[in-house]
């Protein structure tokens, strides 16, 4: 189940900005909500209510620039982006020669009109820009070309007329073609996070309508050819140098729940017969092919959701059904994003603990070297930790968009040993520093690790209500990041609570096997983790022991279910689309393959690893007052699953309320659900834990 995710792990995992009312990941756009302080004295806190505070923040956020892309030119003399703008989403491009040169805004739209663009990718020659705009096609996505020198555009039309979701741009090498994955028309967005369809008429059709393809389009004169089959689903793609075939992952549709299945596959461009490379024993993402166009590396290993991309770094050769060789083996830390090098070596980044990391891998005999290391977030691309890297000759150039606790969003570019700032685009924020502590403790044999972010006007000798946000996933982590995922419990912190964000067993950052660790076993030992690592920070910091709350939201909001049947040491629950019950969950949402990698068989085979882990088998334990709350047509978390943990809990006399969201995915969409999300959150702790 997403984290936010990231994936986020995302990682699996994308956001439209808080000012246009249009924003598609739950936690990112909850980052908006709270990633702001407002200076409240603890005198005068006590007397503002959630709700105020949640206000003051948004007067402040609004003009906070969110950065999705960065992308280098191929001689890294240029880098082109796209951001929050004053009408949208835009697109702009900066010298990197000279730095006295101002951005250059790159747009298919008339001055001051509201539009979406996107995606921008530069041709080969870095004499092109290609990117996505809905400017001229109200809603749908269509393909441009701009000059690269001056920003104009190339094609004053759309050069394509799609019909559906398109995205994953990309140029050919040979610069003649362009390619994207496109479903056409696409009946929502293609992502388990989106609003599900309403289920009617007949279902086994209806889930399989929306099919992932890949097209290409002929940079000469628009054409476009679907070229996949369209039995497959493709969720990530690379061309091959010589540009006559390409790699993807795919699966037989519904792509939301087939992802976990997914294998890897190779298919000429001139031909629909597909060669079948690899089948992986759990999740497979990001391949690519080697320059010398022999091998294909890909990230494989358990992840939860598409986008949390997190593993260790295979490569394969070019040959149906070869054996692939795991570069990083018993890895104590998480590759979740790499590029070849010209040298046939490769270029990564990897969690460790909650820390980012950016490492080189020999292929040939598998040694590694950190070259970088942050307490933070970077991507460069919907791929988290992703950057953008380009090799001239001898050096090398970097880019990716930075954030941490205390650290807006912007563009660093340059070498490993020397990263600059590139952009000033939130220089106008100024944001109080929020403390933070990198918490390590151990368990059951484990090391363990997490981030306590202190109460604003920390005084150490008051004792102060904590908050423990177990993050979704499971196979995610949380790293410092200015919107910190899960409610963005940042918040809190400003009424005067600590907040403990832990990176329990099953997260990412330390390793397959530590990822592994949870299997079968959701719930006990991760929440014993959990509860270890309380007991570390109220024996450092004075944290009220009798004033503990816990918020989650999907597999952190089951892990918020499971933990009040099995403790009560937590005073207060908020509980975000989670799952009470694994057996009939199996059978509600779209994505019940995720289970496959977790459990090892079907619940129809086997139920009682199922059941031994859901929290509705030990509901007449619980005592904590819990809210929960989940969207009306959330696919991840369906909402039986919460309405049965609250009717239990209701018979049993179990503070407790359930708020559904009409038309919400797993992820929201409307802007006055985000904001009553929190809002409601913020007065439920502050209900029973102040």
């Amino acid at each position: 189940m997403h984290d936010k995710s990231n994936l986020t792990i995302s990682l699996r995992i994308f956001t439209r900005h808080i000012k246009n009312f249009l924003v598609r990941d739950l936690i990112i756009l909850t980052g908006f909500l709270f990633s702001f302080s407002i200076h409240v004295t603890a005198q005068n806190n006590s007397d503002i209510s959630p709700r105020a505070v949640i206000k003051s923040f948004l007067e402040l956020q609004a003009t906070v620039h969110y950065i999705y892309q960065c992308t280098l030119n191929p001689k890294a003399t240029a880098i082109a982006w796209s951001a929050d703008g004053d009408h949208g989403q835009a697109i702009y491009s900066k010298s990197l020669t000279d730095p006295n040169t101002e951005a250059i805004h790159i747009s298919a739209g008339s001055p001051n009109q509201s539009c979406n663009e996107k995606e921008p990718q530069w041709s080969p020659d870095g004499k092109e820009i290609a990117f996505l705009s809905d400017a001229q096609t109200e809603k749908q996505q269509q393909i441009f070309i701009a000059d690269a020198a001056t920003g104009a555009l190339i094609t004053k039309k759309p050069l394509t007329n799609f019909s559906g979701y398109i995205s994953h741009l990309h140029w050919s090498p040979d610069g003649k073609w362009l390619s994207v994955l496109f479903v056409e028309n696409a009946s929502r967005e293609p992502s388990p996070m989106a609003a599900e369809n309403r289920a009617t008429g007949l279902i086994d059709s209806s889930i399989n309508r929306n099919v992932q393809r890949l097209a290409i389009i002929n940079r000469a004169n628009g054409e476009i050819k679907q070229v996949t089959p369209a039995q497959l689903y493709v969720f990530e793609y690379d061309w091959s140098p010589d540009n006559k075939t390409f790699a993807y992952l795919a699966a037989p549709p519904p792509g939301d729940d087939n992802w976990y299945i997914a294998k890897l596959y190779t298919q000429s461009i001139s031909s629909q017969d597909t060669v079948l490379i690899y089948s992986p024993e759990m999740q497979i993402a990001l391949p690519h092919w080697s320059p010398d166009g022999k091998r294909i590396a890909f990230i494989a290993g358990l992840m939860s959701d598409q986008g949390g991309t997190g593993g260790d770094i295979f490569t394969v050769a070019v040959e149906k059904n070869s054996p692939a060789k795991n570069c990083t083996p018993n890895r104590k830390s998480t590759p979740c994003w790499f590029a070849w090098q010209p040298d046939g070596n490769i270029l990564f980044s990897e969690f460790v603990g909650g820390s980012i990391a950016i490492s080189s891998l020999n292929t040939n005999n598998n040694s590694t070297q950190t070259l970088w290391r942050g307490d933070e977030s970077i991507r460069a691309a919907d791929e988290q930790s992703s950057f953008s890297i380009v090799y001239n000759k001898s050096s090398l150039t970097i880019a990716f968009i930075r954030t941490s606790w205390n650290r807006l969003p912007e563009i660093w570019c340059g070498n490993i040993s020397k990263i600059n700032q590139l952009t000033h685009l939130n220089d106008h924020i100024h944001k109080p520093i929020l403390r933070s502590e990198n918490i390590l403790w151990e368990n059951d044999g484990l090391h363990v690790q997490g981030w306590l972010l202190f109460p604003e006007n920390y005084d150490s000798t008051k004792h102060y209500p904590m908050i423990v946000c177990p993050h979704g996933g499971p196979a995610w982590v949380i790293t410092p990041t200015w919107s910190a995922p899960d409610f963005n419990a940042t918040v809190y912190t400003q009424l005067e609570y600590f907040v403990f964000l832990p990176n329990a067993r099953g997260s990412h950052g330390q390793g397959e096997a530590f990822t592994m660790a949870n299997r079968r076993d959701w719930g006990f030992g991760d929440l014993r983790d959990i509860n270890s690592g309380v007991d570390a920070v109220v024996k450092k910091f004075p944290v009220d022991n009798n004033r503990v709350g816990m918020m989650g939201w999907s597999y952190g909001g089951s892990m918020a279910m499971f933990a009040i049947t099995q403790t009560n040491r937590y005073r207060a629950v908020v509980a975000g689309a989670g799952a009470s019950d694994w057996l009939s969950y199996y059978g509600q949402n779209s994505i019940d393959k995720w289970m496959w990698s977790y459990f090892g068989v079907s619940p129809y085979d086997d139920p009682a690893p199922y059941i031994k882990v859901s929290p509705i088998t030990y509901v007449k334990q619980a005592k904590t007052p819990i809210l929960i709350l989940v969207g009306e047509r959330d696919g991840e978390g369906p909402p039986p699953q919460s309405f049965q943990f609250w009717h239990a809990l209701k018979e049993l006399n179990v503070p407790t309320q359930l708020y559904i969201y009409a038309d919400e995915g797993h992820s929201f969409e409307k802007f006055e659900n985000m904001i009553d999300v929190v809002a409601r959150t913020g007065e439920w702790f502050e209900r029973y834990m102040k």
